[in-house]
């Protein structure tokens, strides 16, 4: 569906790896007088270390960490023609390329509202919606299965997460590099992760609430910075991890930072573009299924003319990382009524999910607007987005790993698309087209977690 870049420019540049790059560039002083910034580096996948090492430091860069298995290294540099050398279409930096003015947290999409630690499971009805309870009671998931989230951290010390996060899994990735500390891993200003946690497997213990597959494991990978961004190391990081450590799937409630939508054909974007991708293929080429939220901007992600987040010209060659690639599953949010959340994007589609929405207000004693999940501290609260609606696929995702041990990433995305519930366009709403079952709003429709269990 999407047109491989190759590391081939228009100006003819010759592919990194398969000549000495000892020549690739004459002898200079480094200026290191500039900011320090970290940068994704393409090379030819296979290309040793020292290859890798001798040509950055030859072009003034530190190396970090190298992907051998996808080609992707991460440096840093100080020099400010640091991707200059290495050329537009191999170098690249998401946090050189963020405007000053969007510095700012993007993690939390609703405000929050602390509940006590009662039983809060009435309140769920974003379980109810798609029969997670009724799955609860034929099977709550396989210890074998571990889910990775990616995301900002997981309050590990959460009651709900008693016996669900498995440190031995879990990393921090915000420097490209995987750390497996406690610390690297843990949240720090968001409640983000946690939130997202607690929907896919929180305990089934008659307090709070109760995750979609309670007894499977969680692994907690970092990607999201203290400022609430993405960038491609981190990501590449955390998909890489993934693949290695053999995750059933990931959950990644998020785009990929500086901007919505990375171009494949425009210098730098293309760099960051190929470099998630190769990094979400060598995931998907080691049994795990990559589920992502489809964004909160209320436009087609699927025909783009508008980043609404960074400045630049979009078009069809553009998409929103991780969610527009080929190998992950692409999810829309719906609220109480089941209809489209008015924030959610829609186009690229595979399912859709609850999400919630300020619009759609539950009867009382049904819950808020927003789904409720856990927050850091053994909290709860309440929040709204693709963010919540794609960990509800994830958990689905989930039963049906522990159901179909021996399924592919492939399977099981054609199981989640075949057991939805299929849901039709709304009348007279034209940016909503195609059949039930398949159409730019919900894709194959409502996920069922019952169906999960017992199909």
């Amino acid at each position: 569906m999407r047109r491989l870049l190759t590391l081939l420019t228009a100006a003819g540049a010759a592919l990194v790896g398969l000549a000495p790059v000892a020549s690739a560039a004459p002898e200079h002083h480094c200026d290191a007088t500039g900011t320090t910034y970290t940068y994704v580096v393409l090379y030819t996948p296979g290309v040793p270390r020292f290859v890798a090492d001798a040509e950055l430091r030859l072009d003034c860069g530190s190396l970090v960490e190298y992907y051998p298995e996808i080609g992707v290294a991460v440096a840093t540099s100080a020099s400010p023609d640091f991707a200059d050398r290495l050329g537009p279409y191999r170098a690249y930096s998401g946090r050189k390329d963020v405007p000053t003015s969007t510095l700012r947290s993007r993690s939390q999409e609703s405000a929050l509202a602390a509940v006590p630690a009662a039983d809060r499971s009435a309140e769920q009805w974003d379980m109810d919606l798609i029969k997670a309870k009724q799955a609860n009671k034929v099977n709550e998931g396989s210890r074998r299965v571990v889910v990775g989230v990616l995301d900002s951290g997981v309050d590990a010390t959460h009651p709900e997460f008693a016996k669900a996060i498995d440190p031995a899994d879990s990393a921090g990735c915000l420097t490209g590099k995987a750390d497996p500390s406690p610390d690297a891993w843990k949240p720090t200003t968001s409640s983000h992760g946690t939130h997202v946690a607690g929907t896919i497997a929180a305990a089934d213990d008659g307090n709070g609430v109760t995750g979609i597959a309670p007894n499977v494991r969680l692994a907690a990978v970092k990607v999201v910075s203290d400022d609430g961004f993405i960038f491609p190391e981190a990501a590449v990081c955390g998909f890489v991890w993934a693949g290695k450590h053999h995750f059933a799937v990931t959950n990644n409630s998020y785009f990929v930072d500086p901007g919505f939508y990375f171009c494949r054909n425009k210098p730098g974007d293309a760099v960051a573009y190929e470099a998630i991708r190769r990094a979400v293929a060598y995931a998907t080429g080691r049994g795990v299924l990559t589920v992502a939220a489809a964004g909160n901007e209320a436009m087609d992600i699927a025909n783009p003319t508008k980043d609404t987040v960074r400045a630049h010209p979009v078009d069809r060659n553009c998409a929103t990382l991780p969610a527009g690639l080929p190998d992950v599953v692409s999810v829309t949010a719906v609220g109480y009524a089941g209809t489209k959340s008015s924030y959610s994007d829609w186009g690229k589609v595979d399912v859709t999910a609850p999400g919630g929405d300020g619009r759609q207000v539950p009867p009382a004693g049904s819950g808020p607007a927003c789904p409720l999940s856990t927050l850091p501290g053994g909290a709860y609260g309440s929040m709204c987005g693709t963010s919540m609606a794609s960990p509800h696929v994830v958990g689905v995702v989930a039963l049906l790993a522990s159901t179909h041990p021996w399924a592919s990433p492939a399977q099981l995305r054609g199981l989640l698309r075949a057991e939805a519930t299929p849901i039709a366009c709304p009348a007279a709403t034209p940016t909503c087209t195609g059949p039930a079952g398949d159409n730019t709003y919900y894709g194959h429709g409502l996920v069922d977690a019952l169906a999960a269990v017992t199909r």
